[in-house]
Order: structure tokens, then sequence, then C-alpha cells
């Protein structure tokens, strides 16, 4: 609870001449009162505090208000009675009469309105339900996502080999001791502190579980090969998180992009269009940070001119997407896996990362990365440029390599690339069985969605598998359903 000079403070903080030009995070004006308001004081409660002001339209400018005699009395008995909190109602004057003012303070605890939990974002008032609230309830009482224990799994059901990789990492960058080889699965668990009640905690089954996928929803990284809106092929990276960063970059710096080469002297210099270790702690930190409670996996779109990485994010309120690579302390969303993570010696201890990708893209030439916050706040897109050299010179080096390329073997790449891509549509296509035979009414857009390619791809798709005879629609286009066709092989 704020103290009185505190809450001074923070009304004066609140309430300059400029606050009437607009409601905002901490204003809202009503021209009378409704009981109903109490959920906007639940809502200024549970977020930054704020101010109800009541006589006031919504250009702010006072109306007046009745009864405020009884107000200035009822208004803090029921704010006290339905929400538990206590309120400051002041009598103010203006131009147009009078006008009450009901100062919120933020709590420490959760409040809630008649069983629902109201938080204020921006100039609005939102009722917190599925993740949102599992999150706000976690971050009031303290606790972070991956700090929870997590029934139904033990510590015989996580991998033995990537304790081992964990231990070695950890020894061979100082972070660890050397006795740490010796150390049990169970000890690391402990050094950890991954491990609460007799339960392994949600960070655990991430960090050492084979597949951490079953436990949490879609706890895996795609990528994707686009041109245009097209996605021409794409891996799914699942197992324990050291493994996701491992096998991303493998892939991505040997399927997904290509080095230029060059020779200095007698050595063979490759440049690929984004320097490694920018990349790999591009990955890292959206595998750290990323947002677990949300059902959305890593992505990470490659392009002939840019590679693009999107993951469910949750920023501190005070952070905003243009200001990540400043001066700012650490603030690891899953600070057990974050800490796992140091402590294994592949990321730093004082949240330096986002610079760092900002400072060896600058070092190797490249243009600046580029980080966008979507507009509904939960997701985040960082988005490397390839520099303008490294396009042209690629483009002269496959120029190059088309005119040296004899009619034939230009044959041969051109029947092995058909292949890849046959190969790759079938794969979609049992996918999509799949999907169907699960859920005969899943859409078009669900199934692009689920399976991360365009509307577009899924209904060609769909078209080969209704001519092959695998599929049928029963009923109409809007409340009818999918057929899976079971054939005998022949």
């Amino acid at each position: 609870m704020t103290t009185d000079g505190q809450r001074k403070i923070l009304t004066q903080q609140r309430l300059t001449p400029d606050d009437n030009m607009s409601e905002n995070q901490t204003i809202e004006w009503k021209e009378t009162w409704r009981d109903e308001y109490l959920k906007w004081v639940c809502g200024f409660a549970n977020a930054q505090g704020g101010v109800l002001e009541i006589g006031k339209n919504d250009q702010g400018e006072v109306v007046g208000v009745k009864n405020v005699l009884r107000l200035l009395e009822e208004i803090p008995n029921k704010a006290q009675a339905l929400l538990g909190v206590v309120v400051d109602v002041n009598l103010k004057s203006g131009d147009g009469g009078e006008y009450l003012e009901i100062a919120v303070d933020p709590y420490p605890n959760p409040i809630s309105y008649k069983g629902e939990f109201y938080y204020r974002s921006g100039s609005t008032k939102q009722v917190l339900r599925g993740a949102a609230l599992s999150r706000f309830l976690l971050q009031k009482y303290g606790r972070t996502w991956d700090d929870v224990p997590l029934p139904g799994v033990g510590l015989k059901d996580l991998d033995g080999r990537v304790f081992d990789g964990f231990r070695q990492r950890g020894a061979d960058s100082e972070r660890l001791p050397q006795d740490i080889l010796d150390e049990s699965d169970e000890g690391v668990i402990e050094r950890l502190q991954l491990r609460e009640a007799g339960f392994l905690k949600r960070a655990a089954v991430l960090l050492f579980h084979p597949a951490p996928d079953r436990f949490v929803m879609e706890a895996y990284v795609k990528i994707g090969y686009f041109r245009g809106s097209e996605l021409l092929y794409q891996d799914v990276i699942e197992g324990d998180l050291f493994t996701q960063v491992d096998r991303t970059m493998d892939l991505l710096y040997t399927k997904y992009t290509k080095a230029l080469i060059s020779y200095d002297g007698v050595y063979r210099v490759e440049t690929f269009p984004v320097p490694r270790e920018a990349m790999r702690e591009a990955v890292i930190n959206a595998i750290i940070h990323r947002d677990y409670a949300s059902p959305t996996t890593i992505q990470i779109r490659v392009y002939d001119d840019r590679i693009a990485i999107w993951n469910a994010v949750q920023l501190p309120p005070e952070w905003a997407a243009d200001q990540l690579t400043g001066e700012r302390s650490s603030k690891p969303y899953n600070p057990r896996i974050a800490y796992a993570f140091f402590r294994a010696g592949m990321i730093e201890a004082w949240g330096r990362g986002i610079r760092r990708i900002a400072e060896m893209c600058k070092e190797a030439g490249n243009p600046a990365p580029e980080w966008r916050l979507e507009a509904s706040g939960d997701g985040l897109w960082l988005r490397f440029p390839f520099s303008a050299a490294y396009q042209a010179a690629d483009s002269s080096a496959g120029s190059a390599t088309t005119q040296e390329t004899t009619p034939k073997t230009t044959q041969e790449q051109e029947k092995t690339r058909e292949k890849t891509r046959e190969k790759t549509r079938e794969k979609t296509r049992e996918k999509i069985l799949a999907l169907i035979a699960a859920d005969p009414s899943i859409t078009t857009a669900e199934l692009a969605d689920r399976l991360g390619i365009t509307a577009k791809g899924v209904e060609w798709q769909i078209r080969k598998l209704k001519q092959k005879g695998f599929l049928e629609r029963i009923g109409p286009a809007k409340g009818g359903h999918w057929k899976v066709v079971e054939t005998e092989d022949e």
C-alpha cells in the first residue's frame, strides 16, 4: 500500500493542466456515477493506478454532478465493501460546476469485482481471462510462468543426454565449477532450483525433457522459406530448448541461407547475410523470453532479402519495441530458463543481448536490425535486412553459376528441386488429412494457421486431395464438414 506522501505524488503526476486533453492510461471521465463504474476502479487498482472523474463529458469538460454529498460517502464505502480497496474521493469545481475525483492507487494483490478481474490498458478497460488472467495472477503473487510446478512429469522422464550437454557447456564456459561434470541429474535440478514441493517446474520440462510440447502447447520453432507470400519449404524444430537453439542455427546456416565465398590470400572466407553470432543471440532471445502461455510457436521466415523472427512476448509496461536497444536492466520473462542458459554460458548476465545483436550487425556492415511490436502487444517481430552488397553479390553469383552450368546439369538440378518440392507437398497433404481427421469442421484459415502456409496454398492442396479421391466435402461450404476417404493399398 502506498503512503500518504506517495499518494500525493501520484495524484500530482496524474492531475496536470494538460491531463484534460484526453483520456489515457490513468484518466477516465464519466458524466454521472453508476455502481458499475467500480469496474474502472478495479482496473486502475490492478494496473498502474489512476483517477476516475465523475461530472465530466467525453471531452473532459465539466458538466457538473448531482448528489455530491451522498456520493462522497457512498463511493468509498462501496469500493471498500465490493473491491476491498481504499480510494480517495475529492470534491472539485470547474467552470461547469462541481465534479468528483476518485483517486485509485495500484494494488500489489489482485483485485476482482463480482468474481472478474479488470485491468486498465491504455484508455480501455479489459476483463482478464485465460492466459492473460494466469499471467496477471502470477505477476501479482511474485511468480513467473516458468517457476510454476508441473504435475505429471518426473526426473526419470527427462533426457540424461541433455543434462550431460548442460554440464559440459557450464564447465567449458566456467559458469559452473568443474565438479559439475560429476554431479547427478537430480543435483543439477536442485542447483537450478527447478523443483518445488516434490514437483518439477515448467522450466525443467522445457529445458531437459525430450518432447516438451507434450506438456506445453506449440513449444517448438518453425522455419519457412518464402518467396513473396508463397511458402516453398519449412522445418519444425522440436526437443528441449538447448537442442532447439542448436538445430535452428544449423538449419539456418546450412539449408536456409548461403554464404558468399571469397579468399583472403589462401584463406577461404564465408560471408552470410546475417552474422552468425547475431542470429544465435536472436534465436536464444526468442526461445528464452517467449510467452509460453500463448499457444503460438516461434516463427522464423527466410526471404531473398531478409530474415524475420516472430515470437509471443509480454514486454514490461514501460518498454517499447523501438527502445529495446537502449540501456535497460535485465528483466527476463522466464528467469528460471534464462538462469539455466546463463549457467550454460549461452547468454550474458546483464541483458545485453539485444544491444549486442545491433552492434554485431553494425560491425559486419549490415543494416540495423528492426524490432516491431504488434498492435495487440502480444507479439514481437525482429527483422534482419540483408545488405545491398550481399544481395548484389548473391545475384551475380547466381547468374555466373547459371552461365557456367551445362543444360544437362541444369535439368538434373531442376529435377532434384522438383522432387524436393513434391516431398514437401506430400508431407503437407499428410498433415492436412491428419488435421481434418481430428477435426472434420476445421476451416481453411485454421489449417493455414496450423501449417504455417497461406490460405491459397491450403485450397490448392485440398483440390489435389479431392482430385485424388482422398477427401470429400459433406454439405455446404458453411455448416458442412470434411470427410477423409479411407483407401486400400493397391
